[in-house]
């Protein structure tokens, strides 16, 4: 799911690396050595995480979210989650970038992919071939269904497990309707019934490694602004296909759903 040319930067407990994904090949372009062991206040590893990001304009004209990615391991995974919810917004305010604190579950499978696909025990040369076990997908069936199908076929095609929805073959007697239903879900008790139907979906995301929010042009509905609220809470990674626009407040999120 890596884009060509997209900055790479890994943070572990004692040293950043950046990388640079060009020709379907990654590239490390630089290593440090930066102790963050030992430092249990996120307020000061968000500064010197910050202070390093300040510097990635070295590796690009345009440090943002959607040219560069940030991962973390070490000690950002022993960080009780109140405090990892506040460095993750922390550095959003101050970079514009979203620190993606990598569970030791996943980190254990990029490193078994890697050095599967081609012996290297770097997490990134895992990651960088494939970056999502598992995802949940959302958007506005009603108006976006192709659009969103064309994601999953992507998703898919690159190895991801898709979670929610299973399926986007539509019961053909909910169509046009403000609430279509898919062909494994069953027909609608009531009206409040739409709540159990949705709740289903948003339950998926606490699986899922990321949401993809689907947003052709941009566009956010009503609805996915609703699903984005719980996405916040569970501090789940979000993904946006595109630029999201309309959105009264901005979140930490990435921008760019590749190939």
């Amino acid at each position: 799911m890596t884009a060509e040319g997209k900055v790479l930067v890994h943070f572990d407990s004692e040293r950043v690396s950046v990388y640079r994904f060009q020709g379907g090949e990654l590239k490390l372009l630089r290593r440090v050595r930066i102790a963050f062991e030992g430092i249990s206040e996120y307020e000061v590893l968000a500064e010197r995480v910050g202070e390093f990001c300040a510097g990635l304009t070295e590796f690009a004209e345009v440090v943002d979210n959607k040219t560069t990615r940030l991962h973390a391991t070490g000690v950002f995974q022993q960080l009780p989650q109140s405090e990892a919810a506040a460095l993750v917004n922390s550095l959003y305010v101050d970079t514009g970038l979203y620190f993606n604190i990598v569970g030791p579950e996943l980190e254990r499978f990029y490193l078994e992919t890697g050095m599967s696909a081609c012996g290297s025990n770097d997490m990134m040369e895992g990651l960088t071939r494939r970056e999502l076990r598992n995802a949940v997908v959302c958007g506005s069936f009603q108006q976006s269904l192709g659009y969103i199908e064309d994601v999953i076929a992507r998703l898919r095609g690159s190895g991801t497990a898709v979670l929610s929805p299973p399926s986007t073959r539509v019961k053909p007697e909910t169509v046009g309707t403000d609430f279509i239903l898919f062909d494994y879900q069953d027909l609608l008790k009531n009206e409040r019934d739409t709540w159990r139907h949705k709740y289903m979906h948003l339950d998926a995301f606490r699986q899922a490694d990321a949401v993809v929010v689907c947003n052709p042009g941009g566009r956010v509905g009503k609805g996915t602004i609703f699903e984005l609220g719980y996405m916040s809470a569970l501090s789940k990674r979000v993904i946006f296909t595109e630029e999201p626009q309309g959105v009264s407040v901005l979140f930490p999120c990435e921008v760019g759903l590749e190939s």
